[in-house]
Protein backbone atom coordinates (compact mmCIF):
# COMPACT_ATOMS: atom_id res chain seq x y z
CA UNK A 1 0.00 0.00 0.00
CA UNK A 2 3.05 2.35 0.62
CA UNK A 3 4.80 1.44 -2.68
CA UNK A 4 1.42 2.40 -4.45
CA UNK A 5 0.72 5.74 -2.66
CA UNK A 6 4.35 6.72 -3.33
CA UNK A 7 3.66 5.66 -7.29
CA UNK A 8 0.38 7.87 -7.11
CA UNK A 9 2.07 10.82 -6.00
CA UNK A 10 5.20 10.71 -8.04
CA UNK A 11 2.33 10.22 -10.91
CA UNK A 12 0.61 13.35 -10.26
CA UNK A 13 3.49 15.49 -10.99
CA UNK A 14 4.79 13.30 -13.56
CA UNK A 15 3.67 15.58 -16.45
CA UNK A 16 5.08 18.75 -14.60
CA UNK A 17 8.40 17.06 -14.35
CA UNK A 18 8.22 16.01 -18.01
CA UNK A 19 7.27 19.83 -19.50
CA UNK A 20 10.22 21.01 -16.98
CA UNK A 21 12.64 18.38 -18.34
CA UNK A 22 11.59 19.04 -22.12
CA UNK A 23 11.33 22.52 -22.48
CA UNK A 24 14.30 23.26 -19.53
CA UNK A 25 16.76 20.69 -18.42
CA UNK A 26 17.89 19.35 -21.94
CA UNK A 27 17.47 22.70 -23.84
CA UNK A 28 20.11 23.85 -21.18
CA UNK A 29 22.33 20.96 -21.21
CA UNK A 30 21.76 21.42 -25.53
CA UNK A 31 22.96 24.66 -25.29
CA UNK A 32 25.49 24.23 -22.75
CA UNK A 33 26.93 21.45 -25.19
CA UNK A 34 26.54 23.68 -28.82
CA UNK A 35 28.54 26.44 -26.71
CA UNK A 36 32.32 24.18 -27.22
CA UNK A 37 31.49 24.32 -30.85
CA UNK A 38 31.65 26.14 -33.95
CA UNK A 39 27.66 25.38 -34.85
CA UNK A 40 26.04 27.41 -37.56
CA UNK A 41 22.71 26.76 -36.85
CA UNK A 42 22.23 24.61 -40.49
CA UNK A 43 24.73 22.48 -41.07
CA UNK A 44 23.87 18.89 -39.13
CA UNK A 45 27.34 18.48 -37.80
CA UNK A 46 29.70 20.95 -35.85
CA UNK A 47 33.71 21.00 -35.44
CA UNK A 48 34.35 20.93 -31.56
CA UNK A 49 36.50 24.12 -30.59
CA UNK A 50 36.55 23.74 -26.43
CA UNK A 51 37.73 26.79 -24.96
CA UNK A 52 37.74 28.55 -28.19
CA UNK A 53 34.32 30.32 -27.77
CA UNK A 54 35.06 31.49 -24.10
CA UNK A 55 38.63 32.22 -25.10
CA UNK A 56 37.27 35.26 -27.66
CA UNK A 57 34.14 36.17 -25.75
CA UNK A 58 36.96 37.22 -22.85
CA UNK A 59 39.99 38.40 -24.98
CA UNK A 60 38.72 38.88 -28.17
CA UNK A 61 35.00 40.65 -28.05
CA UNK A 62 35.50 44.43 -26.83
CA UNK A 63 31.77 44.40 -28.24
CA UNK A 64 30.20 41.84 -25.87
CA UNK A 65 31.63 43.54 -22.85
CA UNK A 66 30.56 47.63 -24.04
CA UNK A 67 27.03 45.70 -24.50
CA UNK A 68 27.49 44.16 -20.49
CA UNK A 69 28.57 48.03 -19.11
CA UNK A 70 25.34 49.05 -21.23
CA UNK A 71 23.32 46.46 -19.39
CA UNK A 72 25.25 47.61 -16.10
CA UNK A 73 23.95 51.30 -16.37
CA UNK A 74 20.87 50.70 -17.12
CA UNK A 75 20.75 48.27 -14.01
CA UNK A 76 22.26 51.03 -11.58
CA UNK A 77 19.45 53.21 -12.80
CA UNK A 78 16.59 50.57 -12.32
CA UNK A 79 18.37 50.06 -8.84
CA UNK A 80 18.39 53.54 -7.70
CA UNK A 81 15.67 55.27 -9.75
CA UNK A 82 13.09 52.47 -9.79
CA UNK A 83 13.30 50.64 -6.60
CA UNK A 84 13.05 54.25 -4.78
CA UNK A 85 10.41 55.37 -6.58
CA UNK A 86 9.04 51.87 -5.73
CA UNK A 87 9.64 52.36 -2.02
CA UNK A 88 8.18 55.81 -2.20
CA UNK A 89 5.24 55.16 -3.73
CA UNK A 90 4.39 51.90 -2.05
CA UNK A 91 5.15 53.81 1.45
CA UNK A 92 2.95 56.60 0.55
CA UNK A 93 -0.23 53.99 -0.10
CA UNK A 94 0.27 52.12 2.56
CA UNK A 95 -0.50 55.45 4.65
CA UNK A 96 -4.12 56.43 4.82
CA UNK A 97 -4.11 58.55 2.00
CA UNK A 98 -7.58 58.89 -0.42
CA UNK A 99 -7.59 56.97 -3.67
CA UNK A 100 -4.68 54.71 -2.48
CA UNK A 101 -6.79 51.89 -4.24
CA UNK A 102 -6.87 53.79 -7.12
CA UNK A 103 -3.46 54.54 -7.23
CA UNK A 104 -2.74 51.03 -6.58
CA UNK A 105 -4.31 49.84 -9.95
CA UNK A 106 -3.04 53.17 -11.77
CA UNK A 107 0.68 52.11 -10.65
CA UNK A 108 0.50 48.19 -11.81
CA UNK A 109 -0.60 49.50 -15.05
CA UNK A 110 2.55 50.08 -16.83
CA UNK A 111 4.09 46.88 -16.15
CA UNK A 112 0.90 44.90 -18.06
CA UNK A 113 1.93 46.43 -21.12
CA UNK A 114 3.58 44.89 -23.67
CA UNK A 115 7.18 46.02 -23.55
CA UNK A 116 7.01 46.37 -27.66
CA UNK A 117 4.08 48.50 -27.66
CA UNK A 118 5.83 50.66 -24.77
CA UNK A 119 9.01 51.21 -26.69
CA UNK A 120 7.26 52.35 -29.62
CA UNK A 121 5.14 54.63 -27.90
CA UNK A 122 8.04 56.17 -25.84
CA UNK A 123 10.01 56.16 -29.08
CA UNK A 124 6.92 58.61 -31.14
CA UNK A 125 6.73 60.58 -27.31
CA UNK A 126 10.91 60.96 -27.83
CA UNK A 127 12.54 60.49 -30.91
CA UNK A 128 12.08 63.28 -33.13
CA UNK A 129 9.08 63.57 -35.37
CA UNK A 130 9.71 66.13 -38.08
CA UNK A 131 12.23 68.05 -35.65
CA UNK A 132 10.04 68.26 -32.38
CA UNK A 133 9.16 65.57 -30.34
CA UNK A 134 6.71 66.05 -28.03
CA UNK A 135 9.22 66.39 -25.45
CA UNK A 136 11.15 69.05 -26.76
CA UNK A 137 8.13 70.51 -27.76
CA UNK A 138 7.35 70.74 -24.03
CA UNK A 139 10.50 72.39 -23.16
CA UNK A 140 10.34 74.77 -26.15
CA UNK A 141 6.98 75.85 -24.59
CA UNK A 142 7.83 76.39 -21.15
CA UNK A 143 11.21 78.46 -21.71
CA UNK A 144 13.82 75.77 -21.61
CA UNK A 145 14.71 75.59 -25.50
CA UNK A 146 18.44 75.17 -24.39
CA UNK A 147 17.33 71.50 -23.05
CA UNK A 148 16.00 70.53 -26.79
CA UNK A 149 18.31 67.50 -27.91
CA UNK A 150 17.74 64.37 -29.80
CA UNK A 151 17.80 62.13 -26.87
CA UNK A 152 17.56 58.58 -28.53
CA UNK A 153 20.37 59.46 -31.08
CA UNK A 154 22.94 60.97 -29.18
CA UNK A 155 25.20 58.56 -27.68
CA UNK A 156 25.92 60.58 -24.67
CA UNK A 157 21.77 60.69 -23.60
CA UNK A 158 20.59 57.05 -25.59
CA UNK A 159 21.54 54.53 -22.83
CA UNK A 160 20.23 56.60 -20.01
CA UNK A 161 17.14 57.33 -21.96
CA UNK A 162 16.59 53.82 -22.24
CA UNK A 163 17.38 53.53 -18.62
CA UNK A 164 14.44 55.78 -17.71
CA UNK A 165 12.25 54.16 -19.85
CA UNK A 166 12.89 50.81 -18.82
CA UNK A 167 12.61 52.24 -14.78
CA UNK A 168 9.19 53.77 -15.83
CA UNK A 169 8.48 50.11 -17.50
CA UNK A 170 9.45 48.13 -14.47
CA UNK A 171 8.56 49.94 -11.53
CA UNK A 172 5.09 48.68 -10.90
CA UNK A 173 6.81 45.04 -9.58
CA UNK A 174 8.74 46.41 -7.07
CA UNK A 175 6.18 48.82 -6.13
CA UNK A 176 3.90 45.94 -5.67
CA UNK A 177 6.30 43.71 -3.82
CA UNK A 178 7.02 47.07 -1.31
CA UNK A 179 3.11 47.35 -0.92
CA UNK A 180 3.22 43.26 0.36
CA UNK A 181 5.88 43.79 2.50
CA UNK A 182 4.86 46.90 4.06
CA UNK A 183 1.90 45.56 5.09
CA UNK A 184 3.23 42.55 6.94
CA UNK A 185 4.91 45.21 9.18
CA UNK A 186 2.69 45.00 12.60
CA UNK A 187 1.09 48.43 13.34
CA UNK A 188 1.49 47.89 16.93
CA UNK A 189 5.34 48.64 16.36
CA UNK A 190 4.92 51.95 15.07
CA UNK A 191 2.72 52.78 17.93
CA UNK A 192 5.32 51.67 20.35
CA UNK A 193 7.83 53.55 18.42
CA UNK A 194 5.65 56.81 18.62
CA UNK A 195 4.66 56.34 22.04
CA UNK A 196 8.65 56.40 23.16
CA UNK A 197 9.18 59.47 21.48
CA UNK A 198 10.28 58.55 17.92
CA UNK A 199 9.15 61.30 15.11
CA UNK A 200 8.27 59.95 11.66
CA UNK A 201 11.72 59.49 10.39
CA UNK A 202 12.90 57.75 13.33
CA UNK A 203 9.93 55.38 12.79
CA UNK A 204 10.76 54.82 9.39
CA UNK A 205 14.67 54.40 10.23
CA UNK A 206 14.53 51.96 13.07
CA UNK A 207 11.45 50.40 12.05
CA UNK A 208 10.35 50.20 8.40
CA UNK A 209 13.84 49.28 6.74
CA UNK A 210 15.26 46.89 9.15
CA UNK A 211 11.74 44.88 8.96
CA UNK A 212 11.65 45.39 4.61
CA UNK A 213 15.66 44.49 4.19
CA UNK A 214 14.40 41.07 3.22
CA UNK A 215 11.93 42.28 0.49
CA UNK A 216 14.33 45.20 -0.45
CA UNK A 217 17.20 42.02 -1.14
CA UNK A 218 14.25 40.53 -3.20
CA UNK A 219 13.56 43.38 -5.28
CA UNK A 220 17.16 44.03 -5.92
CA UNK A 221 17.81 40.51 -7.27
CA UNK A 222 14.79 40.27 -9.51
CA UNK A 223 15.71 43.81 -10.86
CA UNK A 224 19.02 42.88 -11.52
CA UNK A 225 17.88 39.65 -13.54
CA UNK A 226 15.08 41.47 -15.16
CA UNK A 227 17.04 44.60 -16.06
CA UNK A 228 20.51 42.37 -17.71
CA UNK A 229 17.97 40.59 -19.71
CA UNK A 230 16.41 43.64 -21.11
CA UNK A 231 15.11 42.76 -24.85
CA UNK A 232 12.14 43.32 -26.14
CA UNK A 233 12.03 47.27 -25.04
CA UNK A 234 15.18 48.13 -26.46
CA UNK A 235 14.17 46.51 -29.80
CA UNK A 236 10.68 48.79 -29.46
CA UNK A 237 12.50 51.70 -28.29
CA UNK A 238 15.45 51.92 -31.03
CA UNK A 239 14.32 49.95 -33.52
CA UNK A 240 16.57 46.21 -33.33
CA UNK A 241 19.98 48.20 -33.20
CA UNK A 242 22.37 45.01 -32.74
CA UNK A 243 25.43 46.96 -31.61
CA UNK A 244 26.70 50.43 -30.76
CA UNK A 245 25.83 52.89 -27.69
CA UNK A 246 22.21 50.83 -27.19
CA UNK A 247 23.03 47.34 -27.27
CA UNK A 248 22.67 44.84 -24.22
CA UNK A 249 23.96 41.43 -23.91
CA UNK A 250 20.49 40.17 -25.50
CA UNK A 251 21.08 41.79 -28.39
CA UNK A 252 24.80 40.89 -28.90
CA UNK A 253 23.53 36.79 -28.69
CA UNK A 254 21.57 37.56 -31.22
CA UNK A 255 23.55 39.86 -33.42
CA UNK A 256 26.11 36.70 -33.48
CA UNK A 257 23.22 34.08 -34.18
CA UNK A 258 21.18 36.67 -37.31
CA UNK A 259 24.49 38.12 -37.94
CA UNK A 260 27.51 35.60 -38.86
CA UNK A 261 25.45 32.76 -38.16
CA UNK A 262 27.45 31.57 -35.22
CA UNK A 263 25.10 29.52 -33.13
CA UNK A 264 27.58 28.18 -31.29
CA UNK A 265 29.23 31.47 -30.32
CA UNK A 266 25.98 32.74 -29.48
CA UNK A 267 24.99 29.65 -27.27
CA UNK A 268 28.68 30.33 -25.44
CA UNK A 269 28.09 33.81 -24.99
CA UNK A 270 24.64 33.05 -23.10
CA UNK A 271 26.61 30.80 -20.84
CA UNK A 272 28.58 33.48 -20.25
CA UNK A 273 26.29 35.81 -19.39
CA UNK A 274 24.52 33.55 -16.84
CA UNK A 275 27.48 32.76 -15.07
CA UNK A 276 27.56 36.47 -14.84
CA UNK A 277 24.09 36.78 -13.73
CA UNK A 278 24.71 33.82 -11.10
CA UNK A 279 27.46 35.40 -9.42
CA UNK A 280 26.04 38.76 -9.39
CA UNK A 281 23.38 36.96 -7.26
CA UNK A 282 25.22 35.37 -4.88
CA UNK A 283 26.83 38.46 -4.02
CA UNK A 284 23.26 40.41 -3.40
CA UNK A 285 22.61 37.48 -1.84
CA UNK A 286 25.85 37.55 0.70
CA UNK A 287 25.52 41.00 1.37
CA UNK A 288 22.05 40.57 2.31
CA UNK A 289 22.93 38.09 5.12
CA UNK A 290 25.71 40.32 6.17
CA UNK A 291 23.14 43.43 6.19
CA UNK A 292 20.77 41.31 8.41
CA UNK A 293 23.12 40.25 10.71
Amino acid sequence: MRLKSTLENYLFILPAVVIFSVFYIIPFFYVFMLGFTDWDGIMPAWNWVGMGNFKEIILQDPNWWQSMLNAGWITVIALTFQNILAFLLAWACDREIRLKNFYRVIFFIPPVLSEIVVGMVWRFIINDVDGANMINRTLTQIGLPNLVHNWLSDPKTALTTVAIVHSWKGFGWGFLLFLAGLQTIPRELYEAARVDGANAWQSFKNVTIPLMIPVIVLVAILTVLGTMQAFALIIGLVGGELAGHTSVPVLRILASMRGSSRFGYACAQAITFGVVLIVISFIQYRFSKKAKA
